[in-house]
């Protein structure tokens, strides 16, 4: 079997797992702490929003589109997609699985390159970044899937 690896997430976790077997253990090569995320929102900014006059009465602040925790999952998750493109560049792996909390899950599909989505043979939307590499697996179709 080709190399397969894992990839278990959240907002503040990235877990590698490789396995070279469709029925086997799997095991961790390399984790990946966020620690941005567990910061509150007023420790992450430094200074208050921008303000303005525009039509109408009276001055207003300017609002970011998206919030700062929602920026900092994008950016960790575009941080994982990177370092994701530069294994597949490699051939580090020949497929992905993909294991992260829902929210999460978008934000990593949507920083992933074409090229390295096409590597995914299998999503599970689910946080699972907490348990063990047994734990993990037992999630998991007896039989991983394949490309």
């Amino acid at each position: 079997m080709k190399q397969t690896w894992l990839v278990v997430a959240d907002n503040s976790r990235a877990r590698i797992f490789s396995t070279d077997s469709f029925t086997g253990p799997i095991e961790e090569i390399e984790s990946i702490v966020h620690t941005e995320a567990r910061l509150h929102e007023h420790n992450i900014t430094s200074d208050l929003p921008g303000r303005g006059s525009g039509k109408g009465a009276g001055r207003h602040a300017y609002q970011d589109e998206t919030d700062v925790k929602d920026q900092e999952n994008i950016n960790f998750a575009k941080q994982i997609a990177n370092e994701l493109d530069s294994a597949r560049k490699d051939n580090k792996f020949k497929q992905l699985i993909l294991i992260a909390s829902p929210g999460f899950l978008g934000n990593l599909r949507n920083q992933m390159n074409s090229q390295t989505q096409k590597m995914a043979c299998y999503e599970l939307a689910k946080n699972l970044s907490q348990l063990s590499a047994a734990e993990i697996r037992s999630h998991l179709p007896e039989r991983l899937p394949s490309n």
